[in-house]
């Protein structure tokens, strides 16, 4: 851990952000303090937090592991994100990123305006040195039965090659410190295996992946290896990337649709259904968003989770332990690390060129 990073073994939770708000909040951040052993820092208006809290048994300040902090105001979801993050300074958005960035918690996590809060997180949390821009992940489910990890899926709707790259880095690095894989297979989407398919940006990105060496890459995939498990990292561009995380909810909840108007069709399908309904809640709970808590941010110098408006208490609960296991782990010292060598490389091959074309001068 470098100098100057030291744990809190503290995150902060926007007590505002759910659709149903404080609750989730309050009930997932008592179970992450109790089932993770870490503090909690709820930030939110006090006539709407501190009623219930108190009704969960709470007093004051370290009491059950959660403490609070006031917020005068709320940015909502249909607010225009500028605005909003602009003026309102002390809304539960931006009091709680600032607590992160004084190095009061290790990380932020806000279930409201996303738009928002990824604009607070770079404006007040600030990026990691070398990072062009933050990039959004989403653990998509898979045969295999571990998540694969796509990024970006709705920062940045344009993109560069070199960024690509960057969110390559920020991505392994996810994968071995939350996730937990050993030597993640990282892979570029595009419109087919060989390294000429694709449009232009994902043909420039080919190679400057390829040639890290910290990375496991292992070239193009296309959208059908999404849901395979065949790779644990797919890099794309937050247009692609949002368009293919929303199509895969919705085919989600059209499958599960369909399988449950079949199984009533019949006396006889019924039967069957609740034969296999152990089966059924088991596929249930791999594909239930809450299991994976939110989309981490990364590439900000704390994490910050961005979860589902609909988030209930384990999404909360389970996006608190994203945040201790990131921390713990050292992964944004990781990507740190790792964009200040794809810089240097960078720098090696701008030299090159330029040797290259003074010699034929």
């Amino acid at each position: 851990m470098k100098q100057g990073r030291q744990l809190t073994g503290k995150v902060v939770v926007d007590a505002m952000g759910s659709d149903r708000a404080p609750h989730p909040e309050i009930d997932g951040a008592l179970a992450a303090a109790r089932d993770f052993q870490i503090g909690v820092i709820l930030v939110g208006q006090p006539e709407k937090v501190v009623p219930e809290l108190r009704r969960c048994g709470w007093r004051r300040d370290g009491d059950q592991g959660i403490e609070f902090v006031e917020a005068a105001e709320v940015i909502g979801m249909d607010e225009s994100v500028a605005v909003a993050v602009r003026r309102k300074k002390k809304s539960s958005l931006r009091i709680g990123a600032k607590l992160v960035s004084e190095g009061l918690a290790d990380g932020f996590i806000s279930a409201g305006n996303t738009g928002a809060a990824m604009a607070t997180a770079k404006m007040v949390i600030g990026m990691l040195p070398g990072v062009d821009r933050p990039a959004l992940a989403a653990l998509i489910p898979t045969k295999a039965g571990k998540p694969v990890l796509l990024l970006d899926v709705g920062a940045n709707s344009d993109c560069k090659p070199h960024q690509m790259a960057q969110f390559a880095i920020m991505g392994d690095a996810y994968s071995r410190s939350v996730l937990g894989t050993n030597r993640p297979c990282v892979g570029l989407m595009s419109i087919g295996e060989e390294e000429a398919k694709g449009n232009e940006l994902t043909k420039e990105a080919f190679p400057l992946l390829r040639e890290l060496s910290s990375l496991n890459f292992v070239g193009n995939v296309e959208g059908r290896d999404v849901f395979t498990g065949a790779v644990d990292v797919i890099v794309t561009d937050g247009f692609t990337g949002n368009v293919m995380l929303k199509l895969s909810e919705g085919l989600q909840d059209a499958v599960i649709s369909l399988i449950k108007r079949e199984l009533s069709a019949s006396a006889i399908t019924k039967a069957g259904a609740m034969l296999a309904r152990p089966a059924f809640q088991r596929l249930k709970k791999k594909l239930d968003y809450s299991e994976y808590g939110g989309a981490p941010l990364l590439g900000v110098r704390r994490l910050v989770v961005v979860g589902h408006g609909s988030s209930n208490a384990r999404a909360i609960r389970n996006a608190v332990r994203i945040v201790k296991e990131f921390a713990e782990r050292g992964a944004s010292e990781r990507i740190e690390e790792g964009i200040a060598r794809t810089h240097a490389r960078e720098l090696e091959l701008a030299d090159v060129r330029f040797q290259v074309s003074k010699a034929g001068d």
